[in-house]
């Protein structure tokens, strides 16, 4: 899960999640002897959010002065908060709901290792990703550089081989493009697309910038490129007359990975930007950085270095502008009270989807402008085993990253993969299932009403696919379930007027969020926050060198 922005992916420990879902659960499988599967069921605080729809918070009860606000602890957030102390300002406040931050790139642990609960990996930054590189270097992932200016990235931080593998018609096979049993018509098809792919990797617009770069704001505006952004990328693909079935299961893929949606529901322009946007072509392995609690590992980074500004169990129910600043109400859940904090600056760095029921006074055009912003539900489960399954007949080795052929999952990561300890026993999958095949609301509402043991059941068929014994191995299952994950970037809508223009500032509030790239990838998350930073900071005229 890319999620950036903000599959941004502290402790968050089993027996809290439990605690804060309302409920633990016993399965047994049937008339079999094995052990029970316990586990829980998880997520964002629901039913504190839908007091921002419902009411029932009380009115405030106290004042108190804040130089600068920062309402979220995400990605978007925490690399706000980074940038402005490392501008020299420490006169801030992050406030975040939960009782950890991270947004989507949070993570637990249990006894066998910490696990991520979203976003699971950073691939290596690409030459625009200045602030990605930044950030690396300051906290040691990026040791040094080699005489012709490449990053020499820290061994352990980097994925550990075999990286991915593909299970399909009953066996596995190296990588994720699908090689077993296709025809040479498949072959032909693969070559066109990664010639379109070569294509567009090396094109440069009209206007000299790259067709697909990361972040999105440094692409091309060439008025051909962004034509393909009113394309979905599953018509993209016939236009070209590309029907290779397992072409597109691979592209499909692909988009729900980082997307949480299919290729019909995707734009081309964000399509093509999965596998042209890297420096090396897509179809390449895209070497990746990765750690047990995926970008839950830089999440704990920024958490230490911002502790201090960091406030947990606050819920931001109204925020409003004024001439000398920013009317802030906020809601302590364990206190019951609401206090004002005035602001001179505000960077918001939450999703579009809650601005209606935060923003006094908040234009009928603006509402309508973020009514078109559309949110993907993901199921997220770590899945504790007490050994690992048994080798396949041809013995191919478990990978990081495993996925099945035909799948409504996206298959799952092994969390201990990167363990340096040479004798393990016990492990955690850590499985994703994006909640893709119809309308995110009727989705959204799936996710709520199945129970945990339905979840499970689904699971365990699944997996039983490539692993007939992964029933009598699991031992525990803890399932969080992301109701608005993250923004689909469907046709129309990631170079359209809504996104463009709702990032705009709003008087002293400056929106930071990886919605506002149209889709939700660390680097998209990152860029947004630090952007946001630096409004801040010429508008209270602090003095900074630019990490844009």
């Amino acid at each position: 899960m890319a999620t950036g922005g903000a599959v941004n992916r502290r402790k968050f420990l089993l027996a809290s999640a439990g605690a804060a879902a309302g409920a633990a659960y016993v399965w047994r499988r049937g008339r079999t002897a094995a052990p029970s599967i316990t586990g829980t069921m998880a997520g964002p605080s629901v039913d504190l959010g839908h007091l921002l729809r419902d009411g029932g918070i009380p009115e405030p009860t106290d004042e108190r002065q804040v130089p600068v606000l920062i309402v979220g602890g995400g990605v978007s957030g925490l690399s706000a908060g980074w940038k402005l102390q490392k501008a020299g300002l420490t006169d801030f406040e992050i406030l975040e709901l939960e009782s950890e931050v991270g947004g989507n790139s949070r993570y637990g642990e249990n006894r066998v290792t910490p696990f991520p609960w979203g976003a699971h990996y950073l691939p290596l930054p690409t030459e625009e990703s200045r602030i990605v590189r930044e950030l690396l270097e300051e906290l040691g992932v990026i040791e040094g550089y080699t005489p012709d200016g490449q990053p020499i990235y820290q061994e352990r931080a980097l994925c550990f081989a075999p990286q991915e593998r593909l299970y399909m018609h009953g066996r596995w096979q190296d990588g994720l493009m699908p090689v077993v049993g296709i025809t040479s018509r498949d072959r032909d098809q693969y070559e066109r697309f990664r010639e379109i792919i070569d294509h567009y990797t090396h094109y440069q617009g009209a206007d000299g910038r790259k067709a697909f770069a990361i972040p999105m704001t440094f692409s091309s505006r060439d008025p051909e490129l962004l034509a393909l952004d009113q394309l979905s990328m599953r018509d993209f693909l016939f236009q070209h007359d590309l029907v290779s079935e397992p072409l597109h299961w691979y592209v499909n893929y692909a988009c729900r990975d980082d997307y949480g949606c299919t290729s019909s529901d995707v734009s081309a322009w964000i399509g093509l930007h999965y596998f042209a946007s890297r420096d090396s072509s897509g179809f390449e392995h895209v070497q990746v950085l990765t750690w047990p609690e995926g970008n839950g590992w830089i999440v704990r980074q920024l958490h230490r270095k911002l502790e201090d500004q960091i406030v947990t169990g606050a819920l931001v129910c109204r925020l409003e502008n004024h001439d000398s600043g920013v009317r802030v109400e906020v809601y302590y859940p364990q206190e019951n009270r609401t206090e004002t904090i005035r602001a001179d600056q505000v960077i918001y760095a939450c999703p579009q989807f809650l601005t209606p029921y935060l923003f006094a006074g908040l234009s009928d055009e603006r509402t309508s402008l973020v009514r078109q912003f559309e949110y993907a539900p993901w199921l997220v489960a770590n899945m504790t085993l007490r050994d690992f399954p048994a080798p396949d007949r041809r013995r191919t080795p478990l990978a990081w990253d495993n996925v099945i052929y035909d799948s409504p999952s996206l298959g799952y990561v092994v969390a201990t993969h990167q363990s340096v300890r040479t004798h393990l026993k016990e492990t955690v999958f850590t499985y994703y299932y994006p909640l893709s095949d119809g309308a995110p609301a009727d989705e959204r509402k799936r996710l709520l009403d199945t129970s945990w043991e339905t979840w499970v059941n689904m699971m365990l068929t699944d997996l039983s696919r490539p692993h007939p014994d992964i029933s009598d191995l699991v031992r525990q299952v803890d399932i969080f379930r992301w109701g608005h994950a993250m923004v689909r970037p469907r046709p129309g809508f990631v170079w359209g007027e809504a996104r463009r223009r709702v990032a705009k500032a709003c008087g002293q509030i400056h929106f930071a969020h990886s919605d506002l790239s149209g889709f939700s990838i660390f680097e998209e998350a990152q860029y947004r926050g630090v952007a946001a930073a630096e409004q801040v900071l010429t508008a209270l005229q602090v003095p900074f060198t630019s990490s844009l």
